[in-house]
């Protein structure tokens, strides 16, 4: 347990100095130790248990220890919501570092994406995009997100033509419910003020045309999903920060899924996740804390800001086609 909460401050560092120091209290705090063992541990993670927290009252930003009292004198309360909720971020700034992957296929594309949560990331044709240090995709508009960029970044000349959109999710979220809604602004950490007026802007793309998104385990809704994707367009499978929320054995068997996918021709495969999460596409592809591992089809070609802030490209001749 203190070494997943250590893990967590690490990868905070830099962006949330409130959930650095919760994390680093919880990782030295035996009596939360034992509070947290009483859940599953998929339930165990730090960002659903923050967000919990501050559900039910904890300041953020805010001290670590008026967050542990939330803890301890609301624990049937906070654990009801870690039980129910999950960390269904949808962090809509990480299409700043699917998009030039998404621009290198031959379109029309339809998207499905695992674990879509609200579904604000099937939207990428609805943003525009600046990129400093490699350039700007504009005309969509729509929002402007941003990514600083390193290396030969294959910024796409138009927006991805996509011709379908949908999603899979164990609780898919609806972009017209406040409860929703709510529950992920809840979900942007403390200090980022940015990420939650980006959040209500996604929201407010995704009301226009509300995203499918279907209710289940991704592994046996996929193939559905793709049969349908198919009579529209290029299916690419796409999913950022979702794998980490499987078990191993579950990591393990969506890699082996998706890899004959691809063998077979049925898919495109973009994935945006941390460096461990899926050990054999990221092999001995180094990345910097904070960072995950972007690859097209299990071959990585990009470092990316987990929340989509940067991006930093190791490939030459785009992503593949």
């Amino acid at each position: 347990m203190a070494d997943r909460y250590r893990d967590f401050a690490t990868y905070a560092r830099g962006d949330s100095p409130t959930f650095v120091a919760w994390a680093l209290g919880v990782a030295d705090d035996p009596e939360v130790h034992a509070w947290l063992a009483d859940l599953p541990r998929i339930k165990q993670q730090p960002n659903l248990v923050f967000a919990a927290a501050r559900w039910h009252g904890a300041p953020a930003p805010g001290k670590y220890a008026a967050f542990r009292a939330v803890l301890l004198e609301r624990e049937e309360a906070v654990k009801a919501t870690i039980r129910a909720r999950a960390t269904q971020t949808n962090e809509v700034g990480r299409l700043a570092a699917l998009t030039p992957v998404l621009g290198t296929l031959d379109g029309p594309l339809a998207l499905v994406e695992v674990g879509a949560s609200a579904g604000l990331c099937l939207f990428p044709d609805r943003y525009d995009y600046d990129w400093p240090g490699a350039g700007r995709l504009t005309g969509s508009g729509g929002p402007t997100l941003t990514a600083t960029a390193t290396g030969p970044v294959p910024v796409p000349a138009t927006h991805p033509d996509v011709a379908w959109r949908g999603g899979v999710d164990l609780n898919p979220l609806d972009v017209t419910d406040q409860d929703a809604t709510s529950w992920l602004e809840n979900l942007v950490w403390p200090e980022q003020d940015e990420r939650r007026e980006r959040l209500r802007e996604a929201v407010a793309v995704a009301r226009r045309e509300p995203p499918y998104v279907v209710r289940g385990d991704l592994l046996e809704r996929l193939p559905d999903l793709l049969r349908e994707a198919g009579r529209h367009g290029t299916p690419v499978v796409l999913h950022s920060a979702v794998i980490a929320y499987l078990e191993d054995d579950d990591r393990e068997r969506f890699h082996d899924v998706m890899t004959g996918l691809v063998a077979d021709g049925a898919c495109h495969w973009v994935s945006n996740e941390a460096p461990r999460v899926l050990p054999r596409v990221t092999g001995d592809f180094a990345v910097g804390p904070g960072r995950f591992v972007l690859a097209l089809d299990g071959v990585p070609v990009a470092a990316a800001h987990g929340h989509g802030h940067a991006l930093e490209w190791r490939t030459t001749g785009g992503a593949g086609g």
